[in-house]
């Protein structure tokens, strides 16, 4: 065995598992649609690990979610659409005409910049050549080429980003704090008339505002929602422990027996009992 493998052992791989003499049954019934799902639950794969700091399989993490792009290339390149090397040149193109404070000239190895530039002025020149790619492909509005399949909150939040560039925007933290308390009493009217279409509009309302105040407090929604989620998960796993320990589960439990030991939960992870 060789001691290292390379990208180009890699897509002589996935050619083999796609070849229909003697290929993977199912790497070949796979096509564009169907490993969809896989490149999605990989790149969630691979934020967990670095969130988790667990830089020990990271490594393994991202060869699975890179093998999602060659899949792609190999679907790509039977059907006479693209190949790896096509991909490689496209996102190097891009990345050259997206770093002109990097690559002044537009060439790889060409000329090194004369002066710096700072942080928001990347921010801003990044977003205006984007634009600008967006109008060449015929996506001219603010909003175009935000892609639908992002989880919600992150649409939601590149949504706004893309309003506040062009100004519609709140100019300070108070009025989206005030605008979530008026969708709060919005949903609870929609609740009290029983109207389920009306609710479902104001909840979104309120999550989408929500978002909008994580924006302006420059905290990611989604990862904010990812380690709420693992805090209610750590916890309920107390309050479960806690009741095993005497023999119960907790459907067995009253509703107050449950909230004492979630509150008794919240105090040992603050450093309490």
């Amino acid at each position: 065995m060789q001691d290292r493998y390379t990208v180009e052992d890699l897509l002589h791989l996935m050619a083999r598992l796609r070849d229909p003499d003697g290929g993977c049954p199912w790497d070949l019934k796979q096509d564009f649609a169907s490993i969809v799902p896989s490149t999605i639950e990989e790149a969630y794969e691979v934020a967990e690990a670095i969130e988790a700091e667990d830089f020990e399989h990271l490594h393994e993490e991202l060869g699975d979610l890179l093998f999602q792009v060659i899949f792609y290339a190999q679907l790509g390149r039977e059907q006479d659409r693209f190949d790896f090397p096509r991909i490689v040149d496209t996102l190097v193109r891009k990345l050259l005409r997206r770093h002109p404070h990097v690559f002044p000239d537009g060439r790889l190895y060409g000329q090194r910049p004369q002066a710096t530039v700072n942080e928001s002025e990347v921010k801003r020149n990044w977003e205006a050549i984007k634009a600008s790619e967006r109008g060449a492909r015929g996506d001219a509005g603010v909003l175009a080429g935000v892609a639908r399949g992002l989880p919600a909150s992150t649409r939601a939040l590149k949504l706004q980003k893309r309003a506040a560039g062009v100004g519609f925007d709140w100019p300070a933290l108070d009025g989206v704090l005030e605008k979530i308390e008026e969708e709060v009493a919005e949903l609870r009217a929609a609740v009290a008339a029983g109207d389920s279409t009306h609710i479902r509009e104001e909840l979104g309302d309120l999550l989408f505002s929500c978002v909008n105040a994580a924006r302006h407090l420059k905290v990611d929604p989604e990862g904010a929602l990812r380690d709420c989620n693992r805090k209610f998960e750590r916890r309920f796993n107390m309050v479960e422990g806690a009741l095993a320990a005497d023999g119960r589960r907790p459907a067995q439990a009253s509703l107050e027996e449950l909230d004492a030991l979630w509150e008794k939960a919240k105090r040992v992870e603050r450093g309490g009992e």
